[in-house]
């Protein structure tokens, strides 16, 4: 089991890339079973749950390979079971459902793991290819799923369920007539998603809309695509520059994907420059606490929340973050106050008090973005910060410790 030691007080200065969307890749991965014909996906972040993903689709009866960030698929003797052994450690395992009933009238699926978060479930996704026509039984952790040709329908969703959009976006670029989406999550991955099947050939429209409509095609093909940047990661290294008063240039950054989170780093303090090869992020003056509220995109994402609460533990004033999304998402906060945080939590609302300074101290990331506060909180303190469990950091993060040295932070991995 690796740890990372951060050693804060070091502003950091120079220029720092972002990778390839994880949560873009994941669900184009997926879609990969939906092609007759080989895929070529170029900019795909070498992260453990791709792996993960690279890994399930060659189960499921692909031919795969991954060089640098050149990932390729081909669907060669398509098999319709995702085992527990790979699904319990990635959510996004489940978005194979909706491509296996397309291409095959048969899904033998196992309950997602993932993040401990919260509840996410997976209700919206059965009830919506239910709808295509597909039936579902559950039994003995698995989702067993049988439909002829899927048919095209109306659905509504709930709630804008990322997950639950692009499983049914998947499935219905083969179904037989439209199908029309409404209430979809407008998510920037979601998009990215679109325009991937339509570079095989789907007919989708109204993508980064609430209202999708989706043509259904007899068959997609292969293609060449680039994953889009990964915007939370973006978001991570704007914080970064802003928690130790540096100045980074940060290139591949997706800004106009990132409108709520500049808006309230600017509210905050933080002077924020469009340049041709990235965004100029550095500090305009005292940070000041603000009053944040995760929502659907395009909202403040709740991927962010962890990050922007790190930032205002050292900003003068009061701030509140409402989380919104997932009702377990606070578990960073006590770790945080281990390196001398004041924050306070009332439900689903934390009230972050600045203090002065944060001092490093052991701490234990409990979820992806959680790990991720935790270095930036460890860049901002006095002393070193020992950050345990990273294996959470290594899903969503690529070589972020290599990235975060090289414009000058005192960061690095040690066996506990």
């Amino acid at each position: 089991m690796e740890k990372l030691i951060v050693e804060g007080g070091v502003p950091l200065r120079g220029r720092i890339r972002v990778s390839g969307a994880k949560n873009a890749a994941l669900p184009i991965l997926m879609a990969c079973l939906l092609a007759e014909g080989k895929v070529e996906l170029s900019n795909v972040p070498r992260l453990r749950d791709i792996h993960t993903s690279l890994r399930l689709l060659d189960i499921l009866g692909c031919e795969t390979s991954f060089e640098g960030n050149d990932a390729t698929s081909e669907v060669t003797n398509l098999s319709p079971e995702a085992p527990y052994e790979l699904v319990k450690t990635m959510r996004a395992s489940v978005l194979c459902l909706g491509p296996l009933l397309a291409r095959l009238g048969e899904a033998r699926v196992a309950l997602p793991g993932g993040c401990a978060i919260g509840a996410r479930p997976v209700d919206l996704h059965l009830k919506g290819l239910e709808r295509m026509g597909a039936e579902f039984e559950l039994t003995e952790g698995y989702i067993l799923g049988k439909s002829g040709r899927l048919k095209g329908a109306h659905i509504t969703f709930d709630f804008p369920t990322v997950g639950g959009t692009e499983n049914l976006l998947m499935a219905a670029s083969l179904a037989e007539g439209e199908t029309i989406l409404e209430n979809a999550a407008r998510e920037p991955e979601v998009e990215d998603l679109a325009n991937f099947l339509n570079a095989m050939g789907a007919k989708i429209t109204g993508q980064g809309t609430s209202v999708i409509h989706v043509e259904g095609v007899e068959k997609l093909t292969g293609c060449k695509y680039k994953v889009m940047p990964d915007r939370i990661e973006a978001g991570t290294y704007l914080v970064a520059a802003a928690i130790t008063n540096g100045e980074l240039l940060v290139e591949d950054c997706p800004f106009q994907e990132l409108d709520a989170v500049s808006y309230k780093l600017r509210e905050m303090g933080v002077w924020l420059e469009e340049k041709a090869d990235g965004v100029l992020v550095k500090r305009n003056g005292a940070l000041r606490g603000v009053d944040v509220v995760t929502q659907p995109h395009p909202g403040f994402p709740t991927d962010m929340q962890a990050q922007i609460m790190a930032l205002m533990c050292v900003a003068e004033g009061t701030g509140s973050i409402e989380e919104k999304i997932f009702e377990n998402r606070f578990m960073h906060v006590q770790e945080l106050a281990r390196l001398g945080a004041n924050i306070s939590l009332k439900g689903r609302m934390a009230i972050v008090r600045g203090v002065d300074k944060l001092v490093g101290a052991p701490v234990m990331a409990s979820d992806l973005r959680a790990s991720a506060s935790l270095v930036l909180a460890g860049l901002a303190g006095a002393g070193k910060t020992h950050i345990s469990r990273i294996y959470h950091l290594d899903r969503g993060y690529e070589r972020i410790e290599e990235k975060l040295s090289a414009v000058g932070a005192r960061i690095w991995r040690e066996n506990e």
